[in-house]
């Protein structure tokens, strides 16, 4: 069952960021305690950011700079995310799980409109421009280190507004920043927190062969239904989660 929920989740994640809507939910069928499987989903997500980042290499070529504006921010947002969610109680967490997935999944419904050629910019408005994406990039990876459902769709349509590139590019470059930050957050959970290695070999192997093909289809299919169904889907499971919580 993990290995199929990984397989999955490696798809939609190397898609539209989604990836813990399918892998996170299993982890819970599987049985484990709601901070144990996120610990262990951010852990298992490692192969889903080695895998798509493998399928976007056509797509990051000549993105060296945004990368390298991005990473130290991610790296920062993911460090602090797992420190947050080391620091919650496991009572609240269960508490704030569907909120968060339900405003990411929300978040994947809303348009997204290309920029305007960054060229044509002042350069106080390009310095504006890249200290918001700085801080954006920070602020969403602290929320891909603490939970992550639907942190690589924030990141996608920052990229598509802030950047310009086309969908394919802009995926390429979420898949590279928000791999950062859940790696970074997977190292601080392997040491300190109650990893479940069992299950992230199961879910890791099915989320490394999802995400390898991931890049593909987002390179040869129109994204919007699909993003569509994804978001839906997990407004229904935030709804469910959220049922099971406060009842």
């Amino acid at each position: 069952m993990l290995f199929a929920a990984g397989i999955l989740g490696g798809l939609t994640g190397s898609i539209a960021g989604l990836a813990s809507v399918a892998t996170y939910p299993a982890l819970l069928v599987a049985g484990l305690p709601p901070v144990t499987a996120n610990v262990t989903n951010t852990v298992a997500l490692v192969f889903n950011g080695v895998g798509s980042v493998l399928g976007s290499r056509p797509e990051l070529r000549g993105q060296r700079t945004l990368l390298t504006r991005a990473i130290p921010f991610a790296v920062l947002g993911g460090v602090t995310g797992a420190v947050l969610l080391l620091s919650t109680p496991a009572e609240g967490f269960e508490k704030i799980v569907p909120a968060l997935l339900g405003f990411a999944s929300l978040a994947i419904l809303l348009p997204v409109r290309p920029a305007g050629d960054p060229s044509t910019a002042s350069r106080r408005r390009r310095t504006l421009s890249l200290a918001v994406q700085g801080l954006a990039v920070f602020a969403i990876c602290i929320y891909g280190g603490y939970f992550g459902a639907a942190a690589g769709v924030l990141l996608l349509a920052m990229f598509l507004r802030l950047g310009g590139e086309t969908l394919a590019h802009a995926n390429a470059a979420k898949n590279v920043v928000l791999g950062v930050a859940n790696g970074v957050a997977a190292v601080i959970f392997a040491v300190v927190a109650p990893v479940q290695w069992v299950a992230v070999l199961a879910l890791g192997a099915g989320c490394l062969v999802g995400s390898r093909i991931g890049p593909v289809v987002v390179r040869r299919t129109p994204d919007r239904p699909m993003r569509l169904a994804i978001g839906l889907a997990g407004v229904a499971l935030a709804v469910k989660l959220g049922i099971d919580a406060y009842r």
